[in-house]
This record gives C-alpha cells, structure tokens and sequence, in this order.
C-alpha cells in the first residue's frame, strides 16, 4: 500500500498522520517556536541512550586529562556514523597552549584522521558548555550536531574564567575579560582588507 499523509491544521497544532498506524508526528506551534514529538517513543528514548553513552566517553576523558595532569576537566569526543572518530581532553598545559581546549584539540585530532576540513558529517559530545573559542571552531568545522553535558557556570564556579559565556548571553556578571580592542581605520584597514580582496580566487573551501 502506498503511502499517504494526512495533515490537520487545529489551533496552531499541525498534525501529520501517515498511513500506516501508530507512524505519526505532531508539530506543536507555541510562541514560534515548533516542538515534533515523534510517534515513536523508543526512537527518542534510543537517542536518549546513544547520547548519554558519548557523552559519558567525554566525561571519561575529562578525568583522564586531570589525573594525567595535561590540563583541566574537560572532555570532547567527535563521532561519524555511531563510530568515535577521536576521544580528547583539554590539553592546555601539556602543549603549553592556552587555545587546547578538548573541543578544539578533538576538532583538529579529528580532521588530520579524516584529512579534511570540515566534518559536516560528525558530530561532537562535549562534557562542559563549550566557550565561546570552542563554539567558533564547532561552527567553523561544519559539525552537524553538538551534545554538552555541564552548564558554564560549574566550571566557572571552582575557577574557570575563560568561557566568558555572559558575552553571549548579555548578562555581564562573570565575565572578568580585561582586553583593549582598537579598530584601526585609514591606510590600515584598507592594506589589511585588500588581503582578501587579492586573495579571493585562490580559495574555495567548502
């Protein structure tokens, strides 16, 4: 029997029926916002599981680097097609490097073992909220999906500082950034913007 769909519009409630029974969807339109409930209670719950067994991986990870001393409690796993492409924690004082972030370290790891650019294909289980550096180089990697277990604030509360999450969020309470940034115009600016300009045609990235 071919398949068919039916769809009811019902005070802002847009119902999409198949054919074959108990295969449905409702999409819920509130504040516009839309929530789809799946008919399929054990596919959320199986993503609940598959979730929560990476994310447990990255939070391994986040131990691992404090008791080997390579840097804070942090942990970023990078996984394709159900498979963990790379297992990382923060890096930051074995490499002597402040940017070596578990999210950061397990992008690069995962791009030299994939030898490409963009991961669009992958996703990433991260155990803490990643900071605004990490959040750049997931958006910047093309990962599909992020998963983060532990909010900003426990990692701020024993100390860490760096997420500067309030520049994001507009609430300026935590963020302890002492940084002058200074635009320069003029003659600068335009040498620096011809960069681009001359440089256009050799870069096709994506």
């Amino acid at each position: 029997m071919e398949e068919t769909n039916v769809i009811e519009i019902k005070d802002g409630t847009i119902a999409v029926a198949s054919a074959y029974p108990g295969q449905q969807e409702v999409i819920e339109t509130k504040d516009g916002t839309i929530a789809v409930a799946s008919a399929f209670p054990g596919q959320q719950e199986a993503v609940r599981d598959r979730d929560h067994k990476f994310l447990t991986r990255a939070v391994e990870e986040a131990y691992k680097g404090v008791e080997c001393g390579h840097g804070g409690p942090f942990g970023a796993v990078v996984v394709r097609d159900d498979e963990v492409v790379v297992s990382c924690h923060n890096m930051v004082l074995n490499n002597i490097d402040p940017s070596a972030h578990a999210e950061v370290t397990a992008i690069r790891e995962a791009c030299k073992k994939l030898n490409r650019i963009e991961l669009s294909d992958c996703e990433i289980y991260a155990s803490c909220e990643p900071c605004p550096m990490c959040f750049g180089a997931i958006h910047l990697s093309r990962l599909k999906r992020l998963v983060y277990g532990a909010n900003a604030e426990a990692a701020i509360a024993i100390g860490f500082d760096d997420f500067i999450a309030d520049a994001l969020r507009g609430t300026g309470f935590y963020q302890k950034a002492h940084l002058e940034i200074i635009k320069v115009d003029g003659t600068g600016a335009f040498i620096a913007e011809q960069v681009f300009e001359k440089t256009k045609e050799k870069f096709t990235l994506y």
